[in-house]
């Protein structure tokens, strides 16, 4: 026969073995629907966790909801005088910044400051040294929050900090430091130098300030090596530049700008060998234009004394000249009148040019080249499209 104890733990037998039948184990009475459902996911009770003031990590866990845990904690911060809640913002802008959180602690600091403008209200208590801790408050903001305007770049704005800081408190290292930084962030080094003085004149040991001194004479140095350098080169251009003109007055070449100079590149009029000497040979940019076909080669150096035929010579036969028109061929430039002058294979370009009858035009030649069958068809069309 089967016994059970009142509890419902455990069964036996009659001669105290374990039962082997089936035995119904009652615990009490049934668990309401709501107890029995589904626990929540891990994520999802962390979430619900997080909607509580003591769990929260951020306001931002709050959303848009409404949380009146939330809204007490944030009313307590605006809770007594005008120095306690600037102090708070700036303990919570203080733990943003040990956390790099630098557009956060930033805004705690901001918010410390606007509190501090706000005029007083006549119930309001004042205690004696009241006006003293703002000020002094003002000034650890101001500083703090020119670390996080340093940190995010925003240069400006942290000399502007400084500066402020500086006027209620001209012996603070920190804001000449960071000053300091922002000018050396800027290349603006005089400034840097000027700041950094001013901080080492209220501790002349303070390393931090030390460092950033030996840190702007070094880059001072470097820049002065490099604006010596583009000195030296600009007054060589200069010279050379001189000595063209020079060269190009002495030989009787006019030159005439348009503002409208074609891209050559490294292709210009210059004296070689020697840029710097009279006695150099003058060479030009020199565009062969075929006007009959719509070709055109390029010379990037034609020396004064070389003639049209040497550099034919390397050009033709034109790979496109199938039938060979250009075997024989005449040579034509513009002259200063708008008018065509003949130019003689033989002859040296400095005869040319020399003569006063062409220019160069935004310092390129422009040579016109026709098969000499046409030269007259191309010459007479020539003459009538021109403005009379």
């Amino acid at each position: 026969m089967v016994s059970s104890d009142n509890d419902g733990v455990s069964a036996r037998t009659a001669g105290g073995g374990q039962s082997t039948a089936n035995v119904v184990i009652e615990h009490g009475p049934s668990l309401p629907p709501s107890m029995t459902e589904p626990k929540q996911s891990v994520d999802e009770l962390v979430a619900d966790l997080k909607k509580s003031p003591f769990f929260m990590t951020s306001l931002e866990d709050v959303g848009a909801e409404y949380n009146p845990g939330v809204e007490a904690i944030k009313a307590l911060i605006y809770e007594g005088s005008r120095s306690e809640q600037a102090s708070n913002f700036r303990e919570q802008g203080n733990e943003d910044a040990r956390s790099k959180n630098w557009t956060d602690a930033r805004e705690q600091y901001s918010k410390g400051l606007a509190v501090l403008k706000v005029p007083r209200r006549s119930e309001d208590p004042v205690a004696d040294d009241e006006d003293k801790t703002e000020l002094m408050l003002k000034e650890l903001l101001l500083v703090n929050r020119a670390l996080c305007q340093l940190e995010l770049r925003n240069y400006r704005s942290c000399t502007l900090d400084c500066m402020a800081a500086l006027q209620i408190n001209p012996r603070n290292v920190k804001a000449h430091y960071r000053m300091a930084s922002a000018m050396f962030a800027i290349h603006k080094l005089a400034e840097a130098a000027i700041a950094c003085r001013a901080g080492l004149m209220v501790d002349s040991t303070n390393a931090t300030l030390t460092a950033l001194q030996a840190k702007i004479l070094e880059k001072q140095k470097a820049m002065d090596v490099k604006q010596k350098k583009i000195q030296e080169e600009a007054d060589i251009k200069r010279k050379q530049a001189t000595t063209l003109t020079q060269a190009l007055k002495a030989r009787q070449i006019k030159l005439r700008n348009t503002n409208q100079s074609p891209e050559t590149k490294d292709a210009e009029i210059k004296l070689v060998p020697d840029p710097m000497s009279l006695k150099s040979t003058l060479v030009f940019p020199v565009v062969i234009l075929y006007p009959l076909h719509l070709q055109s080669d390029f010379i990037k150096a034609f020396g004064e004394e070389q003639t049209l035929q040497g550099h034919l010579e390397y050009l033709l036969p034109l790979p496109w000249d199938t039938i060979e028109e250009y075997s024989s061929n005449e040579a034509y430039m513009e002259t200063v009148s708008g008018g065509l002058i003949k130019w003689g294979k033989k002859v040296e370009l400095l005869k040319v040019l020399s003569g006063g009858k062409v220019e160069v035009v935004d310092g390129l030649i422009k040579v016109n080249i026709v098969p000499k069958s046409r030269a007259s068809e191309w010459v007479e069309s020539f003459k009538k499209s021109r403005p009379k």
